[in-house]
């Protein structure tokens, strides 16, 4: 069966939301950051900072990340392994995805590695496709963890 070149534009516009979620996050363009989600997202990093699950705003996810990575100069993620699943106006996403943070440290380890898979869930509101669901499954957190820096 042939697929539709509407499911297929879809898919792409979805991918390049996700891509650019992580690409803003490493340039710090929070208003980028905040575009990229609905105005209530359920957001879930419980496998890295343990906690519960919680509906969050856009401003309150890109104020969380701009504090929690302003110490860190450089970040870095890459993504791949996209699976996407198209249904009307609503989809599923997963990739897997590395974060590498770097800090010059005294004891030269200046590298912290995250490797994980993300699900999202997102709506198509007009052209445009928005997170409406943020889950990260932290694999393994290798190299430097704390990460610690230069006094």
């Amino acid at each position: 069966m042939p697929v539709s070149l509407s499911l297929l534009l879809a898919k792409d516009r979805i991918i390049e939301l996700l891509n650019r979620l992580f690409i803003s996050t490493d340039d710090r363009d929070w208003p980028a950051v905040r575009a990229c989600f609905a105005k209530s997202v359920h957001f879930d990093v419980t496998s890295l900072a343990g906690g519960e699950p919680q509906t969050m705003t856009p401003e309150q996810i890109a104020a969380g990340w701009e504090e929690g990575l302003r110490a860190i100069p450089v970040v870095f993620h890459q993504a791949g392994n996209y699976l996407v699943e198209v249904t009307g106006d609503q989809a599923t996403a997963f990739c897997y995805a590395t974060a590498t943070h770097y800090q010059p440290t005294q004891s030269g380890n200046k590298v912290r590695t995250f490797i994980g898979s993300y699900d999202f869930e997102l709506i198509r509101r007009g052209n445009a496709w928005l997170i409406t669901s943020f889950q990260y499954h932290l694999k393994a957190l290798f190299e430097n963890v704390a990460l610690e820096r230069e006094e």
